[in-house]
């Protein structure tokens, strides 16, 4: 274990959402880093938010996950709506993802070491 914050999100007890986002990105930066950092900072502002967690590997294929949790799907939805992750959008369409994918789920149950139920 180490000190620090985790990386993963404190997210409330159940019911909310996850957004989930898969891709696979194409070659080279392009803009990415800064507007993925960009748009980490615009989404924790909005009203709703809970967390984010994000994982990506490379090894020849970049892919990636990152999952989003807010409060409900209204919180989610006015999300996707923002203008800047609109073009953000439009961006990662165009130039950052060969292939990607969004998945829209309701957490039913949220469990860790602590709490789990196998121990």
């Amino acid at each position: 274990m180490t000190d620090g914050p985790t990386p993963l999100a404190a997210t409330p007890h159940p019911p909310y959402v996850a957004v989930i986002f898969t891709s696979t990105r194409t070659p080279g930066d392009n803009g990415y880093a800064a507007m993925a950092a960009a748009m980490a900072e615009l989404a924790a502002r909005q009203p709703g938010y809970l967390g984010v967690e994000s994982a990506r590997e490379g090894g020849g294929i970049d892919v990636g996950i990152t999952v989003s949790y807010w409060r409900d799907e209204e919180s989610a939805r006015a999300w996707k709506q923002v203008a800047a992750h609109a073009v953000a959008q439009r961006r990662g369409r165009d130039v950052w993802y060969s292939d990607y994918r969004v998945r829209v789920a309701t957490v039913t149950r949220d469990y860790g070491p602590a709490t789990s139920p196998l121990g």
